[in-house]
């Protein structure tokens, strides 16, 4: 039996929910979280073709802050689908490569501004100190 398809379930129209329920995007607005508990109710928009679910405010906790190592993972994931693998440059906006494969310089010609992306990382220098074997000779 599902619980959300039944009576005791309420589903309220849009902007109808009473006050103390919230959206997930309005909770994150809030800086909230569900914390773990179920909906308690929904909302249907576009004629009844999509729901929301509601939670209550008051069983909600706030959302965990971004930790260090969290923020190193999401730009490394980004950096995946903002690289190039042609060119090596990084764009500030996501790259077609499931049907490009590239950025649109490398796949077309077609140039880039060059605002739009950074340049790759340069090559490490060359070592300027003299080679340990000269002080011998």
């Amino acid at each position: 039996m599902d619980v959300y398809d039944s009576d005791d379930f309420p589903v309220y129209r849009w902007r109808q929910a009473p006050k103390g329920l919230d959206t997930m995007r309005q909770l994150r607005e809030r800086r909230l979280r569900p914390g773990g508990q179920e909906p308690v109710a929904a909302i249907e928009c576009r004629g009844g073709k999509r729901k929301a679910w509601l939670y209550e405010i008051d069983k909600t906790l706030p959302i965990r802050p971004m930790t260090f190592a969290k923020e190193v993972a999401l730009d490394w994931a980004m950096a995946q689908r903002q690289t190039c693998p042609s060119c090596s440059r990084r764009y500030h906006r996501c790259l077609p490569l499931k049907t490009l494969g590239s950025c649109l310089e490398c796949y077309d010609g077609t140039p880039a501004d060059p605002d739009s992306y950074t340049y790759p990382p340069a090559a490490p220098a060359a070592s300027r100190q003299a080679p340990l074997y000269a002080a011998a000779v």
